[in-house]
């Protein structure tokens, strides 16, 4: 396969591009045939040997791909030969193939293209993380974002106006402030023209802002601090402008604000169920239309040094991908089928498994049921079980005090998930030969993984057992599994008992 490797510590002019072998998987990888790979400020970093995470030499640059699974390691289960996907792989994207660990590869979303897929996650789930885990940012605060033109500062751009806020952007040129207003700037500083202080200043009324965003660092971080409203929070994402700045610790006290640190790449592994969540709702955001990366440029595989030139040269406005196809196959989506509405009739017939009689019953013993239609657990549905069963603890109904938790949220009750796997169960199969039937309970039960509120779940079940009883009825044993909607552990397994008459 061809690549570009970083073959000595170096800027992008020492990368090669050549021939290499073809990565091998390990059990618990994935092999991706990559068609697209953005280039981000890190990948600048770590060919230079200046970054946190130091791979052996040789290696490619790239930490962020899209593109179709080739092969797996046997135990990889939730992907198949063919599956688009998108990847966080932390280096080896610039190559026409990347092996990446399977808890690091998630499906491309339908509706999705390759350029697209490769400039969302990084970008958007750093600065998702930033404005909403550490600055909590509110509906009417202000948020400046600094290098607000760069592909995490037009991600924060978007993001501070789609939670509510009074964006300032600061950039260096005309040109990238244009950009920054079409994604929604309220107001734009060029900050090599202007003092970014004094202009800070005279748009908030000499209040400051609630919130910095600052990738930059450099000369700017002091007055961007200087520039913060009481109760203010300065978020340190990067340091893009060269300098790390050493902050004057009395700012701090006499401004009563608070230096946060943003490392997205540690947040994903200590706190996975939020950083999933996260990762669930940019998803939803981008299908809604509501953000969309801007794509600078594209460069072929061959001309993949020229993008990290370009990015560290701070030519770069949103997005540079690297693609190791066509333009058209890169860019081209799949759209999702639009939905036919069917009569009750037809989904009967179509989608829930129908038993005859109790020998069709008798002869399905071992065969899967089928998976249900996915089904949202509201936060509605969650004060409503409290309030049934007299089990309000704070985990489950206090959404302000759960945002401290490991989880970032509410989480439903255990048994909450396992009421609704009747409710589940008659989505799958139906048994019209029997006047009743009697959910007796469960056989096992474990709980494997919390549920957190808004998360679909869907059940998967396989019929185990099925007998005649002493009444002329029929026992079933039904292996019921919850799964949740972009997380591999279930939420739960269970044997539900049921009888019918």
């Amino acid at each position: 396969m061809k690549a570009i490797l970083c073959e000595t510590h170096g800027k992008p002019d020492s990368l090669v591009f050549k021939n290499i072998d073809s990565p091998k998987t390990s059990a618990n990888e994935v092999l991706i045939d990559v068609k697209a790979c953005s280039a981000n400020f890190p990948d600048v970093l770590i060919i230079q040997n200046l970054y946190q995470f130091k791979p052996e030499l040789p290696f490619s640059p790239g930490a962020e791909v899209a593109g179709i699974v080739k092969d797996f390691g046997e135990n990889v289960k939730h992907f198949k030969k063919g599956d688009k996907v998108l990847s966080l792989c932390g280096w080896g994207g610039f190559a026409e193939e990347a092996v990446v660990d399977k808890n690091r590869v998630f499906p491309l979303p339908k509706g999705m293209d390759y350029v697209t897929a490769s400039s969302i996650m990084y970008n958007y789930g750093t600065s998702y993380h930033a404005l909403k885990d550490r600055a909590k940012l509110k509906e009417g605060e202000t948020l400046l974002v600094l290098g607000a033109a760069g592909g995490v500062g037009l991600a924060a751009v978007e993001l501070g106006k789609l939670m509510g806020a009074t964006v300032i952007a600061a950039a260096s040129s005309a040109e990238k402030l244009a950009v920054c207003k079409e994604k929604g700037a309220s107001h734009l500083i060029n900050y090599t023209e202007e003092d970014l202080k004094t202009k800070v200043k005279e748009l908030t009324g000499g209040k400051g802002v609630n919130v910095v965003y600052d990738p930059v660092g450099d000369k700017w971080a002091e007055a961007a601090v200087r520039s913060t409203a009481w109760n203010g929070r300065y978020l340190v994402v990067g340091f893009a402008g060269g300098e790390i700045p050493k902050i004057p610790m009395n700012l701090p006290l006499l401004k009563g604000c608070a230096l946060m640190g943003v490392f997205w790449g540690r947040f994903t592994t200590e706190e996975p169920a939020l950083s999933i969540q996260n990762i669930q709702e940019l998803g939803k955001f981008y299908l809604e239309g509501k953000i969309k990366p801007h794509i600078y440029k594209l460069y072929p595989l061959e001309k993949g040094a020229d993008a990290l030139n370009d990015l560290m040269n701070r030519k770069v406005t949103g997005k540079a991908v690297v693609i190791t196809c066509s333009a058209e196959e890169a860019t081209a989506s799949e759209k999702a089928k639009p939905k036919v509405k069917k009569t009750k009739e037809e989904s009967s017939k179509s989608e829930i498994l129908q038993f005859k009689n109790q020998d069709a019953v008798l002869s399905w013993v071992g065969n899967p049921l089928g998976k249900s239609p996915w089904l949202e657990v509201s936060q509605k549905m969650i004060d409503e079980f409290a309030e049934a069963t007299l089990d309000k603890q704070w985990i489950h109904i206090d959404k302000e005090a759960a945002k401290s938790t490991i989880f970032g949220d509410t989480i439903a009750h255990g048994y909450l998930t396992l009421s609704l796997i009747p409710k589940l169960m008659s989505d799958i199969y139906s048994v019209p030969f029997a006047k009743m039937g009697i959910n007796y309970g469960t056989e096992k039960v474990r709980f494997l993984h919390p549920v957190l509120s808004n998360s679909r779940i869907r059940l998967n079940a396989t019929l185990k057992h099925a007998s005649k009883t002493a009444s002329g009825g029929l026992k079933m044993i039904v292996e019921a599994s919850i799964e949740i909607e972009g997380i591999e552990k279930p939420a739960c397994y269970a044997e539900v008992i049921s009888v019918l008459n």
